[in-house]
């Protein structure tokens, strides 16, 4: 009993407050995930600011430099000071100003859990005060509090993000990408707030530099010229939803993402469920794998949506959205009719009226029905004879038949040229697949998506679509592998413009391009010329094929050089694979199979799916209980 009470004794006081700088770096971990989670926080703080002039600067995509600088309402001196502490805000008075928030940074923590993993420094002043304050942070410790002439509005300068959580910078992605992180962000807050100046300077050189204006001349300063002529006005007032914007014209539709847009009530959201709703009303209007661009604007009651259900704010509950779906839906369906854009019937002419009129002096002739008096509705038709029919006693047909099918395939196997691989490993996959162009007699396609033939051993079933995913997944890699290989040039060069994220994502993979075959040059303003492709690729619209390979490596993958290789091959593999539901003629049913069971590894597609299944004679025999 006593060494009982003596556990509870040792165990009673395991349960203690965390210090300031470990409960700030876990909250760090929701807030801050990436660079991009910090020009986020301080770009929304300078719009509560009322601010209209905003900079940003970064350097190292962030990692060593973040700085925002607005001409807002500055702080005072013991507010410059409070709001590095946790919970500290000066939107929220009451819980009830929860289901009241129209405002975008009312995170207290945010500054706090920022200030717990850099080295941070902020100078503000408001307009009636003399002079400004100074304060300085790092790892949550305030270094330095002073008073410095500055001009009105607040500057933060965040440096040495994550210097003190080593494991966190390393997880960070290349400079390319984080830098199209941070352009996202930049975006999101500069599309929903058009009468604020905005200016980005990325190394000390301008990124990008937006007047204030209305929300179709930043979506142009942004986007480019081009999208003058793209836009399409959505405009839908209800008691449950005001909806305002533009989409694109169905003729610019892309393959990539990047430009769709929610916004509501001046914080932008993701909603798979309302993208579904305007994807509805493109329909039949765009190809199946394109996307529309649109820029959607919705205000709706604070307290009938709830915005706290992600750390990042990006995602919305609505009380009713089904019927914020239906609004948005009927919006966008009438915007593209109201802008003929849908194609529409003249019923106002009768095209059948317009006849062509009689030459002088013609005469009407009556027309005349020409009817067969031979014709017997009940007379029996008789059915035209099968090529092809095998009568009761076929034993010595199908021996004839034999006969005919071997000279004909030993024929065939003599014109036709066949590869053979020397390095083709026989560990668990059998010799019946190494020697299989050997053996091989008969090769059919089955419902447009799977081949059938045989080996000495057994039948063979290939899937169409995995086989040919294999075969150009090597023949790229080995192309990677050997050295930069040049494409085939075009005769007509194709020009193809992307948005500032998904141009910065090209330039992170440009390297493994050129070494596949690609030229493209780089104009500038997310304009890029298509030159040239690999020899495995021709494509009938090269710049919808490159849109949709930039689409596709978008998956996750690894961040070394090898597997970025194997990533770009396997897509490539994936977009230009013959797909199920296509006809093959016999020769490229052929050729597959050859290049298949050439392979390094014919069993497995590039995602690790079967490419074949076979099935041995012996047990054929048991299915079919002849043994």
């Amino acid at each position: 009993m006593a060494l009982f009470y003596t556990f509870i004794i040792e165990m009673a006081d395991i349960i203690h407050l965390l210090p300031d700088l470990v409960a700030n770096q876990i909250a760090a971990g929701e807030v801050v995930q990436r660079p991009a989670s910090v020009v986020k926080e301080l770009l929304e703080n300078t719009i509560d600011s009322g601010a209209t002039e905003v900079k940003l600067i970064i350097k190292e995509s962030g990692k060593m430099l973040i700085q925002v600088t607005d001409n807002g309402c500055g702080m005072s001196e013991r507010d410059a000071r409070m709001c590095f502490e946790r919970h500290a805000t000066s939107k929220i008075q009451k819980s009830d100003d929860l289901l009241q928030i129209r405002t975008l940074g009312f995170r207290g923590e945010a500054l706090a859990s920022i200030a717990s993993i850099a080295h941070v420094e902020l100078k503000t002043k408001r307009l009636d005060d003399e002079i400004g304050t100074s304060v300085q942070v790092e790892g949550t410790v305030f270094k330095e509090q002073s008073p410095v002439n500055c001009q009105n509005g607040s500057s933060i300068s965040v440096k040495n993000l994550f210097y003190n959580v080593p494991a966190r910078r390393n997880f960070l992605k290349s400079n390319t990408l984080e830098l199209k992180y941070i352009i996202e962000e930049f975006f999101r807050v500069a599309l929903v707030n058009p009468h604020v100046s905005f200016t980005f300077y990325n190394h000390d050189k301008t990124q990008f530099k937006v007047p204030p204006g209305n929300l179709k001349q930043r979506i142009v300063n942004l986007f480019g010229t081009s999208y003058n002529q793209r836009l399409i006005p959505v405009e839908q007032h209800t008691d449950l939803v005001n909806i305002s914007g533009f989409i694109g014209k169905p003729e610019f539709a892309k393959k990539t993402r990047g430009e769709q847009y929610f916004f509501t009530n001046g914080r932008f959201m993701k909603s798979p469920y309302l993208h579904h709703a305007i994807e509805g009303a493109f329909k039949e209007l765009i190809p199946h794998d394109s996307l529309p661009s649109y820029f959607i604007y919705m205000e709706v009651d604070p307290q009938t949506i709830d915005v706290n259900i992600h750390p990042t704010k990006t995602e919305i509950n609505f009380q009713d959205t089904k019927s914020i779906y239906a609004i948005l839906h009927a919006a966008v369906k009438q915007s593209i009719g109201k802008f003929n854009i849908s194609p529409t019937i003249d019923f106002d002419v009768e095209n059948s009226l317009n006849l062509t009129p009689l030459a002088p002096n013609q005469q009407i002739e009556q027309p005349v029905i020409k009817v067969n008096p031979d014709y017997n509705p009940f007379e029996k038709k008789t059915e035209p004879q099968s090529k092809f029919s095998f009568s009761q006693s076929s034993r010595q047909d199908v021996r004839g038949w034999n006969d005919f099918y071997a000279n004909s395939q030993k024929n065939n196997q003599e014109n036709l040229p066949i590869q053979h691989s020397t390095d083709f490993p026989e560990q668990s996959f059998g010799a019946e697949v190494a020697n299989a162009n050997q053996f091989r007699k008969i090769s059919i396609q089955i419902q447009q998506s799977f081949i059938l033939t045989y080996t000495k051993t057994g039948v063979i079933v290939i899937d169409q679509q995995h086989a040919h995913e294999r075969i150009l997944y090597e023949n790229f890699s080995e192309t990677q592998q050997n050295s930069e290989s040049t494409g085939q040039h075009q005769l007509f060069p194709q020009t193809v413009n992307l948005s500032p994220d998904n141009a910065a994502f090209y330039l992170e993979w440009k390297d493994y391009f050129t070494e596949i075959g690609f030229d493209i040059n780089d104009f500038g303003n997310g304009s890029f010329v298509i030159h040239a492709f690999p020899f495995h690729i021709s494509p009938s619209d090269p710049v919808g094929f490159f849109e949709s390979v930039l689409e596709g490596l978008k998956s996750p993958g690894g961040e070394n050089k090898l597997n970025q290789r194997q990533i770009l091959a396997k897509t490539l593999a994936k977009k230009l694979a013959v797909k199920r539901g296509r006809s093959l003629q016999h020769e490229e049913i052929e050729a597959l199979i050859e290049n298949l069971f050439a392979c390094k590894v014919p069993e497995l597609s590039p995602d690790g799916k079967p490419t074949m299944v076979i099935m041995s004679f012996d047990d054929l025999y048991k299915k079919f209980k002849i043994y």
